[in-house]
């Protein structure tokens, strides 16, 4: 992947074809399709309407999921005393490069008597805090989201996939036992996976993170991976499962049924901006955005088609006769009376990826009908404006399930099976996609897989599978079935 020199970087006049510079037409993308921008500070977007409006649509869908299943939301502070940072020792391990500090502040600058973390991830503080609400079993379980952004110290920056500061939310829950929170770590990883095939019609492959790959603590780690079009992977969703470790660290603990005193088993799950990332790089092709009906911040744009005031009057007044009926549906709609040719209105609206447009002349307005246009299949089909909301509700309903049928197609189209490390290791040297091997689980293959593979690395155990044959490094005998990918 290419680092982006973002000072450099001018507001984009054409995009790049996506099979001449992948990187170089996603950045394109984003930043002409109006999503998101570099700010100006090192490393940190801006995220425009267009962009924030398709986060808001994921976070109403989760938001919903979790209250369902009984799930508060809090708010817990951004910035984290140094000593309580540093009390689960893995855990600051494996965030400490990325930690920012504030030692100064005040008109002074006075440096304070404790470095402050701004917050990489909140489980210290949670942990640190939660104790006070916790005391026996009938607190339990704790169930706590916050929504938040966090910063973490990238070297490299990519608008919403990989910057200094992105917004997501984080799970963090608390249980009398193991086995409810482990339950509550898959719970959560098959929400992310409706959001992820539900809502942004992405395909995901489920599973366990290897030991290597496991978040900095946690005693396990499930993922969602998917495959973008460029053949590489995306992490989009972790749920982790802590045991007791944050627990003994921070002491939440509570009276058990037998009045004994007992530690915590707590979790902690989240999903980020980089979902919107996701949308864009697993569904748009050269002229743009594909965006998915269910997140789309623009269902169907009306493009009104008029010579002089006279037609525009007819326009007009035949296009207010029934998208009164399309709020009534809950469609989300626009009308695009801006002062510009109908074929830049279609460029415009094409390269922002809404799922159906609705061109309306005069000779329509005679007709009743109007001629709407598949941002997927570019067709051209003359709809009566009769039942026209109900028409148009089906047609968003089908453009869904084909994009996630494409993308499905992809994924198919771009998942092998593979016996050795030279054999993985040829194959990416030429492509991406996903790789299934058998493995013995030995820390010493995995380490030859990342030295040897080209980047390729393990993104998710298959827990379904039972493992069979050899490993694909050592000859052992396989312990288990895993996908290898080079991934962002």
């Amino acid at each position: 992947m290419k680092q982006e020199i973002e000072e450099q970087q001018d507001f984009v006049k054409d995009i790049t074809k996506m099979s001449d510079d992948f990187d170089r037409w996603y950045t394109d993308v984003v930043r002409k399709a109006e999503m998101a921008d570099w700010s100006g500070v090192k490393g940190m977007m801006v995220v425009r309407p267009y962009g924030w409006a398709m986060w808001e649509a994921i976070t109403r869908a989760f938001d919903d999921m979790i209250k369902d299943s009984g799930h508060e939301n809090w708010a817990f502070p951004l910035l984290i005393p140094k000593e309580l940072l540093v009390k689960e020792a893995e855990h600051i391990e494996g965030f400490g490069p990325e930690v920012a500090w504030v030692t100064r502040a005040g008109a002074g600058m006075e440096e304070l008597e404790e470095p402050l973390a701004v917050r990489p991830t909140s489980e210290t503080i949670v942990g640190h805090l939660i104790r006070r609400y916790i005391q026996s079993h009938r607190d339990l379980p704790k169930l706590t989201n916050q929504w938040n952004s966090v910063v973490r110290w990238e070297m490299r920056s990519r608008l919403f996939l990989r910057s200094r500061e992105f917004w997501w939310q984080e799970g963090h829950t608390f249980h009398a036992s193991a086995q409810e929170a482990m339950d509550e770590v898959e719970l959560i990883l098959g929400y992310y996976r409706s959001i992820a095939e539900d809502w942004l019609a992405v395909p995901v492959l489920a599973g366990k993170k290897s030991p290597a790959e496991t978040f900095a603590g946690a005693v396990h780690t499930l993922t969602l991976e998917g495959l973008m079009r460029d053949g590489l992977a995306l992490q989009m969703g972790t749920s982790h499962y802590f045991g007791q470790n944050f627990a003994r660290a921070y002491d939440i603990s509570f009276s058990n049924k037998d009045n004994e005193k007992e530690l915590c088993y707590s979790t902690s799950w989240g999903i980020s901006t980089r979902l919107v990332g996701a949308l864009v790089m697993a569904h748009g092709d050269d002229s743009g955005l594909v965006v998915p009906p269910r997140v789309a911040p623009t269902q169907v744009v009306v493009v009104p088609i008029y010579r002089d005031a006279e037609s525009r009057d007819k326009v007009e007044s035949f296009i207010s006769g029934w998208t009164r009926e399309l709020k009534a549906a809950g469609i989300r709609y626009k009308v695009d009376w801006r002062d510009e040719r109908p074929g830049d209105k279609y460029a415009h609206w094409e390269l922002k990826g809404v799922p159906l447009r609705l061109n309306v002349g005069p000779r329509d307005a005679d007709a009743g009908q109007v001629e709407m246009v598949d941002r997927l299949s570019r067709q051209k089909v003359s709809v009566p404006v009769t039942g026209i909301a109900r028409r148009l509700n089906d047609e968003l309903d089908a453009f869904q399930q084909k994009l996630f049928e494409r993308a499905v197609a992809f994924q198919t189209d771009n998942t092998f099976e593979l016996s050795t490390l030279d054999e993985v290791a040829a194959h990416f040297k030429e492509r991406g996609g996903f790789v299934w091997v058998q493995w013995s689980g030995d820390a010493e293959c995995e380490e030859r897989v990342k030295a040897e593979a080209g980047g390729a690395t393990i993104r998710t155990i298959d827990s379904t599978a039972k493992p069979s044959g050899k490993c694909f490094v050592c000859g052992k005998p396989a312990k288990f079935r895993v996908a290898l990918a080079k991934a962002y």
